[in-house]
C-alpha cells in the first residue's frame, strides 16, 4: 500500500496516531496494545525522511516521539479532550443518579438532557468547586 501525504498531512497523521495510542494505552500499564505502539514507532521512524527528525528519538533500537514532540502541545490537546469527557460523564452520571433518587423514569431522555444541562452550567461557572462527597 502506498499513501501520498503532504508534510502537513504527515504531521497531522503523527498527531492522530499519537493521540489514539495515548487513549488506548496510557492507562494500561504493562498490558499495552503493542500493535498500536508498533504502528506509532513505524510512523515516527519516517520523520527523518521528511525533515522532521526533531520529532523522534531512538533508544535501544526503538523509535519514540521525542521530548520536543511530547512537550509541543499534544498533551494540552489530550487534556482538553479528557476534561470534556470527564465533565460529560460526570454530568450524565449525576443526572441519572438524581433521576433515580427522585423516581423519574431513566428512559426519559428529555429529562436526562435537561438535568445534564444544569450540571454543565454549574461546571462551566464553577468547575468542581461546589462538588462534595457525603457519607
Amino acid at each position: 500500500m502506498k499513501i501520498e501525504l503532504s508534510e502537513k498531512e504527515f504531521r497531522r497523521l503523527l498527531d492522530l496516531v499519537y493521540i489514539g495510542d495515548w487513549i488506548l494505552n496510557s492507562a494500561r500499564g504493562e498490558d499495552r496494545f503493542e500493535d498500536y505502539d508498533n504502528l506509532l514507532e513505524k510512523l515516527f521512524a519516517l520523520c527523518p525522511d521528511v525533515g522532521m527528525e526533531t520529532l523522534m528519538d531512538s533508544w535501544q533500537g526503538r523509535v519514540f516521539p521525542s521530548k520536543a514532540y511530547r512537550e509541543g502541545g499534544i498533551h494540552e490537546a489530550i487534556a482538553d479532550y479528557e476534561d470534556a469527557v470527564f465533565f460529560d460523564i460526570l454530568a450524565e452520571e449525576l443526572a441519572r443518579r438524581d433521576m433515580e433518587d427522585e423516581g423519574v423514569e431513566a428512559s426519559d431522555e428529555t429529562e436526562l438532557v435537561d438535568r445534564m444541562e444544569e450540571y454543565y452550567q454549574e461546571f462551566e461557572e464553577n468547575g468542581i468547586d461546589n462538588l462534595t462527597v457525603e457519607k
